[in-house]
């Protein structure tokens, strides 16, 4: 009989606060941070400090690539996330769940932006192309090439009608979205931009780059009746002489430039909600937040400068001015000659000094009472910072940490009743509920290399890099004491079964054994661990592992010189050496039963051992790096092993085969620990995640993964084919050419089977349909008898319930891979769906497209003239349901009318009024001001006058 095995699946990830491949963002209520987790994105309560909600996608891909790379919010509880192979999924962030998935991009989304209603998504990619979704819609709209690297980032103008994109290539463009095409291309920059925003009211577009300044462009907008206005009169002449003339096709000018003082190259530039506030975080430690001043106190504030000015010339050539005075005083006073500067507008307010590197930044949308602004900070040591902008301060109101170490999990230990998980790091020491996955302690510890927690589940060991070994106590959640064990860094602690007493391994050539006891130093104290060195084994080179049988009989010691030297416990006699790696071995264990020994190498190799003669059973090329660790299942002869190469992978020691191979980890994974029952395993990676995965009920056979991963290396290998050998070589798009937004995939290709397959159903069942018409015209009468896969359907219904099925996202795609024969049966069956009210868009959407793509076809071919004669009873349809929607709208427009005459309060923009009275109380103070610098004026001038006159009468 074949013998089967159970499975492993993935169960929780956790220890991940934020990842470092994408940017974080707060929602629309600022209540709630998203920032990503690898390949989740993490929804934290911002005042709280906790993960309310985790967005994951439901079915994982195969690989390494599903990392969210970029994630954007939408005014409405809409959250989109791109990720590291190119899709973009949609979610609603109230409900936890994901409403759509998009795949267009060839590479990994690297910027994602909502226009202002949250109706249009546009996204770039490390493919070079922009692609513009219709959320609602849930499909493609068309995509945007001509950028030569990789886009940047994104950002909508004009309510949604021109879109400016920044790329790698040192280029911005500017694309008109009504006909699609880049209307205006800038340069200027001397290296990659990497990001830009503008402000709300949407007057200055700022880019930012690894150049020493952050580069100012002023928008010209597009008005109803054709004429273009600027918001800005920075770039013109303010009061009097005539406008500049522009360009039509010139929507960004530039305005000019501030110097930073970083020299680090900008991350990130965003504008707060309200836009007094811009912030520029550069690769580094530190973001520089800009107080806007609006357009008012930047026109004082260039009169000053212009006045300061006029004194510093008048002071150096004082003769001079007193003969042309007057001119020069008119021309100031009349402001002819005024322009506003970037400096007069953006001025530095703070500097945000961080602990570490910073990853990206957000602004809070709401804004508080007490300070201008709220700020959220991700690093790189996974942690998330929080700070409050003041006028004359930062300060740091909290942080999100405690939920997962700073740098990589270098060792996991399971207590023997399972029910705690000991971490180390470099700095800490964390005990976690391996059910649940919460933190319960955080004690500060040196660099932990190897741990180990005593039977009672009351104490625990960790060996540190620096040679000291840690006594935690993990009730109290404080570190006791630290024993100095070994000059060198401890590498390995092993329990001596049945007795009280551990072995430790260290790098200083040494094998040291330990007992220990818990004493009471007073009466008044509580007994405490106490920890005693009982012999030393003097090694010939480092040692980086050591390991003792069940039965306490044999201990294992690994050293640097790539073998394993087995030793007699009592006697510490040499029993056998273990000779086969060409590379040091990093990690090794004995079966239950102490029949078998399995060791890993840094020769990417698994070698399994007989503990009776020291005989190879077997040498398995097991990971594609280094192998970190290795453990058997207890009492049985099953094993998992780790590596750098990401993968977890799970083995029978008695057939050598491999049974499952487990994906999920993005970097580097260092240890693993198994239960005592089998039932889970827990891992640890240098990408800060503690993943466990569990044992299921489902059964699996050798035979049948083997098929599964020669399919998998097949369809790879058919792809990598397809794409890079076979495929012609693409040549450089032309200047703003638009594309297909979709891509061809195996989900668009199963797509189109399912709708030939339909196509052939039915018309065989129109055969025999005719058929039983012309028996029954005979006289033959008998009963129809329909076919059952038809699912009681008419043939007509069933074409339309497979092309129904098909992704709103694919449609496209499917529809252009099916052959022009069946394109035209598709498009006779067009005249029967009609009926269906519901599904008028996607009956308009197929027609559409497939008379599109087969156009000179369907011109040139008689037979598709009747096709496209029936093809015109769509439109009084089409025209029907415009006018319901139609009707439904100017209803509630009068309902919206109707409640507002009832309560008073009009539906009005508020926001409007608001600027109404701004702007008339900064021209009060503007008026004011004035007054004030003339009276000044006239004062200094009369006692310079004055003074003059004494001088004239000093010197008669």
């Amino acid at each position: 009989m074949v013998k089967s095995y159970l499975r492993y699946e993935q169960a929780a990830v956790f220890g991940v606060i934020v990842s470092v491949d994408s940017n974080i963002t707060y929602d629309s209520s600022g209540k709630h941070l998203l920032a990503p987790a690898l390949e989740k994105v993490g929804v934290w309560h911002v005042r709280q400090g906790v993960c309310t909600k985790t967005l994951t996608p439901a079915v994982p891909t195969k690989g390494h690539s599903l990392s969210v790379t970029s994630i954007a919010c939408s005014r409405t509880s809409l959250v989109a996330s791109g990720y590291a192979d190119g899709s973009i999924r949609i979610w609603d962030s109230d409900k936890g769940t994901c409403e759509t998935t998009l795949n267009g991009h060839k590479g990994a989304v690297t910027a994602l932006r909502y226009n202002k209603p949250g109706s249009m998504l546009a996204s770039g990619g490390k493919d070079n192309d922009i692609i513009l979704w219709d959320v609602v819609g849930e499909t493609g709209l068309y995509r945007l090439r001509g950028h030569r690297d990789q886009v940047t980032d994104l950002v909508f103008l004009d309510s949604g009608k021109k879109l400016v994109s920044s790329s790698k290539d040192k280029f911005l463009r500017v694309w008109d979205l009504d006909t699609q095409h880049c209307m205006q291309t800038i340069s200027g920059h001397h290296s990659e931009v990497w990001s830009m925003d503008s402000d709300p009211e949407e007057r200055y577009l700022v880019t930012g780059s690894a150049d020493p300044e952050l580069r100012f462009y002023t928008i010209k907008h597009d008005m109803e009746d054709g004429q273009s206005i600027s918001n800005v009169s920075g770039t013109e002449i303010v009061n009097g002489g005539d406008p500049p003339t522009q360009n039509k096709w010139e929507v960004l000018k530039l305005f000019g430039e501030v110097r930073r003082q970083s020299k680090d190259r900008v991350a990130t530039v965003r504008f707060n909600k309200s836009g007094n506030l811009l912030a520029c975080q550069v690769a580094g430690k530190t973001v520089d937040v800009f107080h806007v001043l609006d357009e008012a106190e930047s026109k004082r504030k260039a009169k000053r400068r212009l006045h300061r000015k006029k004194e510093k010339k008048s002071a150096k050539g004082a003769p001079e001015v007193m003969e042309n005075g007057d001119t020069n005083r008119g021309a100031g006073e009349d402001g002819n000659s005024l322009v506003v500067t970037v400096p007069d507008v953006f001025k530095l307010l703070q500097t945000i000094r961080a602990s570490k590197k910073i990853c990206s930044i957000s602004f809070c949308p709401n804004t508080p009472k007490s300070s201008l602004a709220t700020i959220a900070l991700s690093l790189n040591n996974n942690l998330l910072e929080f700070y409050s902008v003041e006028s004359n301060a930062t300060t740091k109101t909290h942080a999100v940490e405690l939920q997962g170490h700073r740098s990589d999990v270098r060792s996991v230990t399971l207590s023997s009743d399972n029910s705690l998980l000991m971490s180390t790091s470099h700095n800490a020491v964390k005990i976690w509920n391996p059910s649940t996955g919460s933190c319960l302690r955080t004690i500060d510890s040196g660099y932990g290399l190897c741990s180990f927690i005593f039977p009672n589940s009351k104490y625990a060991l960790v060996g540190t890099k620096g040679g000291t070994m840690e006594i935690i106590d993990i009730g109290s959640g404080t570190s006791i004491e630290a024993v100095e064990a070994h000059g060198g860094s401890v590498r390995s602690i092993a329990a001596i079964p049945n007795e009280n007493g551990f072995v430790t391994g260290s790098a200083d050539h040494d094998v040291k054994f330990w007992e220990y006891q818990f004493k009471q130093k007073s009466a008044q104290d509580s007994k405490q661990l106490m920890v005693s060195n009982v012999r030393t084994m003097k090694m010939n080179d480092d040692v980086l592992v050591v390991a003792v049988s069940p039965d306490a009989k044999y201990i294992l010691v690994a050293l640097l010189d790539c073998t394993v030297k087995v030793f007699f416990l009592d006697s510490l006699k040499l029993f056998l050496s273990l000779y086969g790696h060409k590379l040091p071995v990093l990690c090794m264990d004995i079966s239950s039963d102490g029949d078998l020994i399995v060791t890993g190498s840094a020769d990417k190799n698994l070698k399994i051992w007989g503990l009776d003669f020291g005989d190879c059973h077997k040498s398995i090329f097991a990971h594609a790096d280094s192998v970190m660790g290795v453990q058997f299942v207890r009492n049985t002869h099953y094993m998992f092993s780790v590596g750098k190469d990401r993968l977890v992978k799970y083995w029978d020691a008695d057939k050598f085969e491999l049974l499952l191979t487990l994906e999920g980890h993005h970097a580097d994974v260092w240890c693993l620990a198994i239960s005592n029952r089998g039932d889970f395993i827990v891992t640890g990676s240098h990408d800060r995640s503690i993943r466990r995965w569990d044992r299921t009920e489902e059964p699996f056979f050798i035979e049948e993964e083997k098929e599964k991963r020669l399919e998998e290396m097949f369809e790879s290998d058919l792809d990598n084919a397809f794409e890079n050998r076979y495929a012609p070589n693409e040549e450089i798009p032309e200047e703003g050419a638009v594309a297909l937004a979709g891509k061809k995939s195996k989900e668009t290709i199963t797509a189109t089977d399912s709708i030939i397959d339909a196509l052939d159903i039915a018309e065989v069942e129109l055969k025999r349909l005719a058929e039983h018409e012309e028996e029954k015209s005979r006289g033959k009468v008998a009963e129809f008898q329909p076919n059952i896969v038809l699912l009681g359907l008419s043939p007509s219904d069933y074409v339309l319930r497979a092309v129904s099925n098909v992704q709103t996202n694919d449609l496209e795609q499917t529809l252009l891979a099916l052959s022009f024969s069946d394109a035209l049966k598709l498009l006779s069956y067009s005249k029967d769906w009609i009926l269906h009210p519901d599904k008028v868009e996607l009956i308009c959407r197929v027609v559409t497209l497939l008379v599109q793509t087969h156009y000179n076809q369907l011109h040139s071919t008689p037979a598709a003239r009747p096709v496209l004669g029936a093809l015109t009873e769509i439109h009084p349809r089409v025209k029907e349901c415009k006018d319901i929607i139609g009707y439904n709208l100017a209803a509630m427009e009068h309902i919206k009318q109707v409640k507002a005459s009832k309560s008073g309060a009009l539906f009005q923009d508020a926001k409007s009024k608001l600027q109404e009275i701004r702007a008339q109380h900064s021209k009060r103070l503007e008026t004011k001001t004035d007054l004030r610098e003339e009276n000044g004026r006239k004062r200094r001038r009369k006692n310079k006058n004055s003074s003059d006159v004494h001088v004239r009468l000093f010197d008669k």
